[in-house]
């Protein structure tokens, strides 16, 4: 039997077949893996959680929960809609149980840049998040606890957790990090969260590449996966 569950979320707003697309690629990553699927409409994915309230920031946090309280393994992994991720990724656990892990092997492809290049920023991504299903319940429930008024959350710092907490002013979370021997795809387009602030100026990582193992030329994921 597992000891992890995949929680893919999201407010099914990717086009198709792009979405499509990155869901085929997560299947085939996972395998036998139990999905837990948390999104805005009813969806054939795993086994489905529909939430009904806005897209933001927060409702990612309430859908992740919702998600890691539905599951019973011992770890969760996270999985956005916009990713592409390997098998080699989820074979990791983490050594210890009492922070969150991220993988920082995640390269970014931006929709809008020409020549299509892939880029990585230093920084730790919920998209790559493997931690212990409790950690994450008793993190996660503490924040609601402490702003049981979403509107009075302070959006900008419900971040990853370990980023932000002594800006919530919540138990401070240890961050610990490991690198796949096979990094992540991380797609930056218009219908992504966040693109009305920043749009096409966000800026790409100082590391950059045409080309990388496994996936192959960014040129060519585009095409395939984003079209």
């Amino acid at each position: 039997m597992t000891d992890l569950t995949v929680l893919y979320y999201t407010a099914n707003v990717l086009r198709e077949p792009f979405a499509g697309n990155v869901r085929n690629v997560l299947l085939e990553a996972i395998g036998d893996t139990p999905l837990i699927s948390i999104s805005h409409q009813p969806m054939a994915f795993g086994r489905n959680i529909v939430v009904d309230y806005p897209r933001s920031i927060v409702s990612i946090y309430r859908q992740v929960l919702s998600g890691a309280k539905a599951a019973t393994t011992k770890y969760v992994a996270m999985a956005e809609d916009d990713c592409l991720y390997s098998k080699e990724h989820f074979q990791f656990r983490p050594p210890v149980d009492d922070g969150f892990w991220y993988d920082m092997a995640r390269w970014s492809i931006y929709s809008w840049s020409n020549p299509p290049i892939y880029s990585i920023k230093y920084r730790h991504s919920n998209s790559t998040m493997f931690c212990s299903r409790e950690l994450l319940i008793k993190a996660l429930e503490e924040r609601f606890a402490k702003y049981p008024d979403l509107s009075k959350i302070p959006e900008r710092f419900f971040a990853e957790p370990g980023r932000y907490e002594n800006k919530l002013g919540v138990s401070i979370q240890k961050i610990f990090e490991y690198t796949s021997t096979c990094p992540c795809i991380t797609f930056s387009h218009p219908d992504a969260i966040g693109f009305d602030i920043q749009g096409n100026r966000k800026g790409l990582g100082q590391l950059k590449a045409f080309d990388i193992p496994f996936w192959g030329k960014a040129e060519d994921v585009l095409k395939k996966y984003y079209g």
